[in-house]
């Protein structure tokens, strides 16, 4: 069979390369292509784009940068229509993906999305053009299952990739060692791996770092950024870990956590973290207006309730977080409720195996086709 997959930023394109390695064993003869990055052309796909050539985020910065969209997306859809594929894998990265579903729907191309859109979230009658433009959805999580039961479509839910990622970790040894790490307690920051979030979140992270002398303050630092978004943690003497973050979070006491598929990482590790985001005033009134639910993280998210604290927008300054670390170090007043709350999370996640269970039933879909 030939699959067809898009990814459009680092998450998405780990996901996708961990769901090319699980249908290569269900169909000895798959082929891939599509757009994405490293991570995928690892696994063998033949990338017609990498997803750096576009990468941005917030509704300013994609409105800026729509000419740049607008031309992968053509792009992509010219390759599609060269290359028809058997099915066409869309992983995450919901506005550009929901332009290739239904244009691939309009084709009839076999549309399934792995991760789809959080339509959950606001814009909530998208549920109803994905419907109408997928055949088969597969959710991360839990309570998307309910969600889209109410636009009388069954999703499956797979369970959550970060079980995944997490159950194939193992610790290093000598991490500490390795990055010259010292015998203090490690507080934990994980700002982001999105160049533009990156930059936004640091300053308030590195700037209470001299509250908790008794502290090692230490960033989880990523490949797909140049190494000058970091100048000034380095300026201030604090360490990066390169790659890292697993490892970290298993030496960290508690945690700073750009809201992200990062806090959900972060619970499965059972740090207790502090939620944090901010993003331009345009794109944070503009998100203000339209998001539709009553937290950002995706801990609290799946939880049903406020587990962790959150930090968002002008609440994201020193002052806050100072305070709100000390709440979650060894002997603060939120450490037990949070770690009882992440036990809630554990058992809601389940233990699925993602990206298996997922290349299980678009291999099935695409071999009843066939009989």
């Amino acid at each position: 069979m030939n699959y067809y997959l898009i990814a459009g930023e680092r998450s998405g394109d780990l996901h996708a390369a961990n769901l090319i390695s699980e249908i290569k064993p269900q169909d000895p003869n798959a082929s891939f292509r599509g757009m994405g990055g490293d991570y995928m052309a690892e696994e063998g796909c033949h990338l017609v784009a990498h997803y750096k050539e576009m990468s941005m985020m917030g509704f300013w910065e994609v409105l800026m940068g729509f000419r740049k969209v607008l031309f992968h997306l053509n792009t992509i859809k010219k390759d599609l229509l060269r290359n028809v594929p058997d099915a066409l894998i869309l992983v995450d990265f919901g506005g550009f993906n929901m332009k290739m579903a239904a244009f691939a729907k309009s084709h009839n191309i076999p549309v399934h999305y792995y991760i789809p859109p959080k339509v959950w979230a606001w814009n909530r009658d998208r549920a109803k053009k994905l419907r109408k433009w997928v055949d088969a959805c597969y959710t991360i999580l839990p309570f998307e299952q309910t969600f889209f039961a109410r636009y009388s479509w069954e999703v499956a839910y797979v369970g959550n990739p970060i079980r995944d990622q997490i159950a194939k970790f193992k610790p290093d040894p000598d991490f500490k060692k390795r990055w010259g790490l010292g015998e203090k307690p490690i507080i934990a920051l994980l700002p982001g791996s999105r160049e533009q979030e990156v930059r936004k979140m640091l300053g308030a992270m590195l700037e209470v770092s001299s509250h908790f002398p008794a502290y090692d303050f230490v960033v989880a630092a990523v490949g797909n950024l140049d190494e000058s978004v970091y100048q000034e943690v380095r300026s201030l003497g604090i360490k990066t870990v390169l790659e890292g973050t697993y490892d970290l979070l298993v030496c960290a006491e508690a945690a700073v956590v750009t809201s992200g598929t990062a806090t959900l990482e972060t619970a499965l590790f059972n740090v207790p973290q502090v939620v944090v985001y901010k993003t331009s005033a345009i794109t944070y009134s503009i998100g203000k207006m339209l998001v539709k639910v009553p937290f950002i993280s995706l801990v609290n998210l799946v939880a049903g309730y406020k587990v962790v604290e959150e930090l968002i927008q002008n609440a994201y300054n020193s002052e806050n977080l100072v305070r709100h670390i000390h709440s979650i170090l060894k002997g603060g007043e939120a450490r037990q409720a949070i770690l009882n709350g992440y036990r809630d999370v554990d058992v809601k996640i389940g233990r699925k195996k993602a990206s298996q269970e997922t290349a299980r039933l678009i291999v099935k879909s695409l071999q009843e086709v066939v009989d």
